[in-house]
């Protein structure tokens, strides 16, 4: 087998539907959007939806969409509002999302992404996009978040007295705000809900959802056919470990790099 063949049959499962975008939207099929409708409903593997909104974190999504959609049969689709490149909170990269709310009233599993402070407070005032997650949520097997995607989770009533968790810097937001019993780890199960804490920790829930859905076997290859193993150069990405100082420096740097 030459290599350009191996190659082609290795990347053939990249995922086009979180293909970056920093062009134009994409034109709307006037009769694909017509009914609501489950995305593929022709397939046979789960149908997971991941909802996009303007200034989500990039990795929220994209992480776990790479681990996702290796699952058997497995349909992954992004969503929003409206078909067409949504951008981060950076407003340095978009991501395309294939479906509009509209278009799709079922999913089994639901992941919703978290967002700087302009994106999460816009999607937790949303009433429209809350009505769409709270019915979306009826039907699905595991309804999901990342970072703080949990605190919109809660804005649309989904964790009233559940555990979960969140970004590090909104823990104490999500504790004293909402009914729920806030657990600092990395990701959290509380009935067909599964919170993540920030951005990287959506990987860690991607694997064990993986898990849940297809068995410890599957998701231990999905670990190892996407290469996480890691080994970062510093030991700090723990909140519970890190001094004021550091705290403060991060949020600067996120603050800073963030689209106001």
């Amino acid at each position: 087998m030459s290599p350009t063949t191996t190659r082609r049959n290795v990347l053939r499962g990249t995922l086009a539907t979180a293909a970056l975008a920093t062009t134009a939207a994409t034109t709307t099929d006037p009769a694909r959007a017509a009914t609501p409708t489950r995305p593929d409903p022709a397939g046979s593997g789960p149908h997971i939806g991941i909802l996009l909104y303007d200034g989500y974190s990039l990795l929220d999504p994209t992480g776990p969409a790479e681990i996702l959609s290796r699952l058997p049969d497995a349909t992954v689709t992004t969503i929003a509002e409206h078909r067409g490149p949504v951008r981060t909170d950076t407003g340095d990269v978009a991501v395309v999302a294939d479906r509009s709310l509209a278009e799709v009233d079922r999913l089994d599993v639901l992941l919703v992404p978290g967002a700087g402070n302009r994106g999460t407070v816009a999607a937790m005032t949303n009433e429209a996009l809350l009505a769409w997650i709270r019915r979306i949520h009826r039907h699905t097997r595991w309804t999901t978040s990342v970072c703080t995607g949990s605190l919109i989770l809660a804005a649309a009533g989904l964790l009233d007295g559940r555990e979960a968790t969140t970004y590090w810097a909104s823990a104490d937001y999500l504790r004293t705000t909402f009914d729920v019993t806030y657990l600092p780890r990395r990701y959290v199960h509380s009935g067909r809900i599964v919170t993540a804490a920030g951005v990287s920790a959506g990987l860690d829930m991607a694997l064990y959802l993986a898990a849940l859905i297809a068995g410890e076997d599957t998701a231990r290859a999905i670990q190892l056919a996407v290469e996480y193993a890691p080994h970062p150069p510093f030991d700090s990405g723990d909140a519970t470990k890190a001094t004021p100082e550091l705290k403060e420096r991060a949020l600067s740097l996120l603050a800073a790099s963030q689209v106001q």
